[in-house]
């Protein structure tokens, strides 16, 4: 079926443009929240939580080694996280129930490096 056209076909143009965005990938995603709802930030690059425990996880093969991490539950939206402590012995200044400020971590929604559920 070709695309209509003439004279007074605009509408009918605009109708058909609006109805086959949404079959667009990335139109899509940005219009529906989806992204925003699955983000513990809620959209916003930073977050304030309390430190529930310190953990160590794991690293993912080749490495071998422990990850120094802390579980925090967001303020906002009483969600549990896990936040990697950068530095060597920082971790050290960190205790529970301590208020800290987390940051998002590298790509957008995915670990990073090899650290598993770090986001």
């Amino acid at each position: 079926m070709t695309k209509t056209n003439g004279q007074n076909a605009a509408r009918k143009l605009v109708r058909l443009r609006r109805r086959n965005r949404w079959a667009d990938k990335g139109w899509k995603r940005a219009h529906t929240f989806a992204a925003k709802k699955a983000n513990p930030f809620g959209g916003s690059s930073h977050a304030k939580g309390i430190v529930l425990e310190k953990i160590g996880v794991g690293a993912k093969q080749p490495n071998s080694a422990i990850r120094k991490c802390v579980r925090v539950q967001l303020i906002k939206n009483d969600k549990k996280i896990i936040a990697f402590v950068p530095n060597d012995g920082c971790l050290h200044f960190i205790e529970e129930n301590d208020e800290v400020l987390v940051s998002g971590f590298g790509r957008s929604g995915h670990a990073v490096g090899d650290i598993p559920g770090v986001r």
